[in-house]
């Protein structure tokens, strides 16, 4: 039995390590729902800010005064609003896979996860690139839904030197966004779902898999 069960063994060994090697499997499924909760009330402080139902159209039409100039109090929010959600995720995203790493005797800083960032950050540099060419335009109600598809190709472009989960997130995303895209009216409750209820479910999902 013993000489049946030791190749098996050794196998399974090899193959933990060649996939340690090759995808960075130190993600943490609750960094994922702590994003999700601080996109939701992120989206709440902005329903909140602009005194809106959540089924109210057109949030961007408040983007302008009455007389057609930039409303800078609007913009002010907006990016205070997104740079607080983005620096609570990263935090708690970070220490939170740091953590897990340590439980399992891994490297959180090595060539893979440099190749996962840098694949990461061209599509999501090159979306916020565009996202300040829309609001040039005047196109702000089309920016909620250019971040999702930005942000899901960004993962399904990392995907590959992480856990394959990541791809299906992606593609939600890039769904989600051209949806947003057709009712650009609707895309702030579309960019709550995306970021927050999505990023939800995706880490509950994670969580019971792979640290349970």
């Amino acid at each position: 039995m013993d000489n049946q069960t030791d190749p098996l063994k050794t196998l399974s060994e090899i193959r933990s390590i060649m996939e340690r090697s090759s995808r960075f499997i130190s993600l943490s499924g609750l960094s994922g729902v702590f994003a999700g909760i601080f996109a939701l009330l992120g989206a709440l402080a902005a329903y909140v800010y602009l005194n809106l139902n959540i089924t109210t159209p057109g949030y961007y039409e408040y983007a302008h005064n009455a007389g057609g100039e930039p409303n800078a109090d609007f913009y002010k929010f907006f990016f205070t609003d997104a740079v607080l959600v983005l620096l609570a995720s990263l935090a708690f995203g970070i220490i939170l896979t740091m953590r897990k790493a340590k439980l399992k005797g891994q490297t959180i800083w090595d060539a893979t996860a440099k190749r996962l960032i840098i694949n990461l950050l061209i599509p999501l540099i090159s979306g916020g690139i565009f996202c300040l060419i829309l609001l040039s335009h005047g196109l702000i109600g089309l920016v909620a839904p250019a971040t999702l598809i930005f942000y899901g190709l960004a993962l399904l472009n990392a995907s590959k030197y992480t856990l394959d989960d990541i791809r299906f997130l992606g593609i939600f995303e890039i769904i989600l966004g051209l949806i947003a895209s057709v009712y650009i009216g609707y895309g702030l409750l579309f960019w709550a779902f995306g970021f927050g209820i999505l990023h939800i479910i995706y880490g509950i999902v994670m969580y019971y898999k792979y640290e349970r």
